[in-house]
Formats: C-alpha cells, sequence, structure tokens
C-alpha cells in the first residue's frame, strides 16, 4: 500500500471507509484496464481517430485502439461493416451497436454519459468545465442553489490536458490535470450539482429576470444567474501546410492519448510558458528525445521549479531565440525548419510529432454580442465597468456591478475568459468560489 490507515478508525464512516473509497477510486482511474469492451477501429495517423480517441480518454472511458493499416483484426471487423467504401473510425460498443465517425454528443449518449438536462430550469447555470467552472459548482451546489453545469467535450478544459500540475496547494506530489478534474466532477456531483456532457452552449440571451441558455442540441436552458467560465481556445500556429499535420502528427497540447504515440520517437515542444515545460516533462517518459522550441529564453515565461526540472532531464534539449518557420512530411510529419532570432540561420530537425503550446485566446464568442468585453475579447466585470464614476451604457439597476459580474445584470465571468487573472488552477478555482458569493446575492434581489 502507497497510503496508511490509522488506528483507532472509528467511526469507520468517517475514518475509514472515505479514505478506503479515494484509494479505490484514485486506483480505478489509473489502472491498466484488463479488457476492453469499447474497440475503436481507425488509422494513426487520421485526425477523426484521434478526436474519437481524444474523447474517450478525456472522459475516461476504457477503449482498445485498432489500427486499419496493420492489424488483421481491425481489417476483419472494417469488412463486417463495409462491403467496398468505409468510414473510419468504428466505435464497437459491447452491446453490439457500430458507430460510424461519431460526434462527440452521439458518442456520449451511447456511453451513458449524462448530456440532456433533467429540468428546463435552475437557480444557476456554469458554462464551461475548467478548474473555474467546476470550483463555481462545488460551491454553488453547496450553498443549495440548483446548479447544471455545461461542457462541450471533458471536464478540466486546458488545466486537464496537463501531465502534471506540481504547484496546487494540497498535492505536494503534483496531480494531473485529468485526475484533478475527475475528483472535481466527483464532488461537484455528491453535493448535487447537474453535469452536462458533450453539451455545446451555443449563445446567451436575457429576458429579464430570466436568461436563457441556447444548447447544440437545439434544446434551451433557463435560469436566474449564469456564469461564463469557457476559458480559452487554443491559439492556432500559422504556417503554410500546417492543416494536413493537425490531429494526427501536430497537437495543441499533450494528453495521454498522443503520448502512447511517442514511444521511441523524436518529438518536438514549441512554446516556452508552463505548459510547455510540463508537456515535455511529460512526453519525455515516452519519447526518445525532447527538444523545446522557445521564442526566448525559459526564465522569462517560465516556474523556476519546472525549469530546474527539465534541465534535470537528459532527453530533453532545450532551443531558445528559436522559432518554427515551416513543416514536411508527406503523410504525415518528418521534418520540421526551425530560425534563429539572432543569427537568422535556418536548420532542419527530425520531428515524429510536433506539440504546440503558444497560448491562447479568450472563447467569448457566445456572448461577445451581449456584455462589454475588451478589443482582444476578454470579458469585463466588476469596477472595471465603471468608467469615470458612470456605469455601463446598458446597466439599468441603482446598484454598481458586483464582483465577478459582467455589464449585464446575473451573468457573471470567471476564469481565463476574464480580463488579466493570474493563468493558475488555485487563481481560476479561486474565482469559481468567490463568484458562488455574488450570485448568492444577487438570486436574493429575483
Amino acid at each position: 500500500m502507497d497510503y496508511y490507515l490509522t488506528k483507532p478508525w472509528h467511526p469507520p464512516e468517517e475514518s475509514l471507509y472515505p479514505v478506503l473509497d479515494d484509494l479505490l477510486s484514485d486506483w480505478q482511474a489509473n489502472a491498466p484496464v484488463i479488457s476492453h469492451n469499447i474497440r475503436v477501429v481507425g488509422a494513426t495517423w487520421s485526425s477523426t481517430s484521434h478526436r474519437v480517441k481524444d474523447f474517450l480518454a478525456r472522459n475516461h472511458v476504457p477503449y482498445k485502439f485498432l489500427n486499419i493499416e496493420t492489424e488483421a483484426l481491425a481489417q476483419e471487423l472494417e469488412r463486417s461493416v463495409y462491403a467496398e467504401s468505409h468510414e473510419l473510425p468504428l466505435v464497437f460498443l459491447p452491446d453490439g451497436k457500430v458507430l460510424k465517425n461519431p460526434l462527440d454528443l452521439e458518442l456520449a449518449e451511447e456511453l451513458g454519459l449524462h448530456t440532456r438536462a433533467d429540468q428546463s430550469f435552475y437557480d444557476l447555470v456554469i458554462i464551461g468545465a475548467g478548474p473555474a467552472g467546476l470550483g463555481a459548482a462545488v460551491y454553488g451546489s453547496s450553498e443549495g442553489m440548483r446548479t447544471c453545469l455545461i461542457e462541450s467535450n471533458a471536464p478540466g478544459g486546458q488545466a486537464g490536458t496537463s501531465s502534471r500540475i506540481e504547484n496546487y496547494l494540497g498535492f505536494p506530489n503534483g496531480i494531473s490535470g485529468s485526475d484533478l478534474s475527475r475528483r472535481a466532477v466527483t464532488q461537484a456531483t455528491r453535493l448535487g450539482a447537474e453535469l452536462l456532457f458533450a453539451q455545446e452552449a451555443v449563445a446567451v440571451r436575457t429576458e429579464p429576470p430570466y436568461h436563457i441558455v441556447s444548447l447544440s442540441d437545439e434544446n434551451e436552458l433557463r435560469c436566474f444567474a449564469v456564469i461564463i467560465a469557457t476559458g480559452m481556445t487554443t491559439r492556432k500556429l500559422k504556417l503554410d501546410g500546417l492543416e494536413k499535420f493537425e490531429g494526427t502528427t501536430v497537437f495543441y497540447g499533450a494528453a495521454n492519448t498522443e503520448a502512447r504515440e511517442c514511444k521511441g520517437k523524436k518529438v518536438l515542444v514549441v512554446g516556452g510558458a508552463n505548459s510547455a515545460g510540463q508537456g515535455a516533462v511529460f512526453l519525455a517518459k515516452y519519447a526518445e528525445k525532447v527538444t523545446i522550441i522557445s521564442r526566448s529564453s525559459l526564465e522569462k515565461s517560465m516556474s523556476q521549479y519546472l525549469i530546474e526540472q527539465i534541465h534535470g532531464i537528459p532527453n530533453i534539449e532545450v532551443i531558445t531565440d528559436t522559432y518554427l518557420t515551416s513543416l514536411h512530411g508527406k503523410d504525415k510529419l518528418e521534418e520540421v525548419a526551425i530560425k534563429n532570432k539572432e543569427t537568422g540561420e535556418v536548420s532542419k530537425r527530425q520531428a515524429d510529432f510536433t506539440f504546440i503550446f503558444i497560448g491562447a485566446v479568450p472563447h467569448t464568442a457566445l456572448v461577445k454580442d451581449l456584455v462589454e468585453c475588451t478589443p482582444f475579447g476578454f470579458i469585463k466585470t466588476g469596477p472595471e465597468l465603471i468608467v469615470e464614476g458612470k456605469r455601463p451604457a446598458k446597466w439599468k439597476l441603482k446598484r454598481d456591478p458586483m464582483i465577478l459580474e459582467t455589464s449585464v445584470p446575473g451573468i457573471f465571468a470567471i476564469g481565463d475568459v476574464c480580463t488579466g487573472p493570474v493563468k493558475r488552477v488555485a487563481a481560476a478555482v479561486g474565482m469559481g468560489g468567490t463568484v458562488i458569493t455574488s450570485v448568492r446575492q444577487y438570486l436574493s434581489t429575483v
């Protein structure tokens, strides 16, 4: 056992069973799966196959991937479905049903994930299940609010793809983003929050005193208060020819799905902030060699503990003051060209996979025409909305906007979508707890 139990443990309902529950839950989430009831037939270098694998992995659904190009069983399974033309990937479910290149929502429904709201009206609807949204769901449901949390892909947001978070309070040995989000989901649901998976909020409108959230399946949720916690959208690298490698050998972020494919390969990591460093450390466990390409020194944007860790790993190389200029390969990535900012020298390197961590932009399209935003798309909240002593132009209430409240009463924003928050998991969770105080005050007035 990697954990100790103290005696006496009476009463066991408080001192023994909860500890064993946590241990078993962690083991179940991380232990190797002996049998796979779900089989995915696809191609290794296929973006659609990668999308399905990533969705299953991030939602902790065990599966076995069968490569159509090399495995006889995969080819046999494909022939059992198609006579001639085919559409991959194929997902074979335990009940014998076969899904052909399914969308996330279709796949989630077949897997039994909760995709439809149990109610049509809530006190609070939270859009986005990153650390901020999950924090708000935990605190909101613990306050007795009828809370619904909407997530378009998988809980955890960008933090959920982090291989190891080492500076989060209470986890001295670090914790993966996947494990942290899994624990948060369990906690929120235990407290009564309802989570909708593979559902995307596409629009928000206001009919005072209510707010209406429109979903991608054309259903709507009505509520008193809305929290926007949609986080950031990964900034895409703009290079000619990049599109044909995206989702096959070029990825944004680094999760378990991609890491397994990197065993014994040469990997390039583009970026110089913490996310790039964490990705490099994680990928170094699998790859033959990992090369970090950064436009500036790591000290400019990466935590010192992570820099020291990188320097201590023999198969990680760091190249600074350099950027990516082009990618080359036939069916998959084979080589990249990089350029030194100072000397202008261009060199080529073999690369089987490239992982890009160049930042992100706020994901605020669904409310950009409803609430006040900065020119860069970040949502303004609270005191930021008071300019020269004046409230927002469309603000009709006699009070000022509350902390983390937007220019529309009853709509709040937290996490990376807000202007200037500290990009840390702890800060996001803290905002999730803080906003509930404002939500509670707002609900007392409607």
